[in-house]
């Protein structure tokens, strides 16, 4: 099993300063599994969010964004992965929920990614509970 890492953790990983960075920083050394991994929407949220001023104590530049990415790129045991073959069929049942919230479709495609690869997810946003078939960590603070 490879670990999904939400961007919140990525965010809280990158930036010292972040209120939840000594949490991120157990779960990377104490109970991450061997294997971690991005995806689209992960790379993409960390590289956007990161250059954001009120996100990170201190707003990066694209380029020390990019670095950052590249650095967790370049260790073996962190990937990208491309989407699963599966993912749409689980996407369109998570979003098919007639009580799933408009404002948690990109939570929906997360939970549909890591349940067709066979992945876990982790995350400091309790929402991602609601899914039943998830593998799922929670990082509380």
């Amino acid at each position: 099993m490879m670990d999904i890492p939400d961007i919140n953790v990525w965010l809280a990983l990158i930036d010292q300063n972040h209120a939840h960075h000594a949490i991120a920083s157990r779960y990377w050394e104490e109970n991450s599994e061997t294997e971690l991994a991005f995806s689209r929407v992960s790379m993409l949220g960390m590289l956007r969010l990161s250059t954001q001023p009120r996100v990170l104590s201190r707003p990066l530049s694209a380029s020390e964004a990019w670095a950052i990415y590249r650095q967790y790129l370049a260790q073996p045991h962190i990937h990208f992965l491309a989407e699963p073959e599966t993912i749409e069929w689980h996407f369109l049942t998570l979003t098919e929920q007639a009580n799933l919230p408009h404002r948690m479709w990109t939570d929906a495609y997360f939970v549909a990614f890591a349940i067709a690869g066979g992945h876990r997810l982790v995350s400091f946003d309790d929402d991602f509970r609601r899914f039943h078939d998830l593998k799922f960590l929670h990082l509380s603070f």
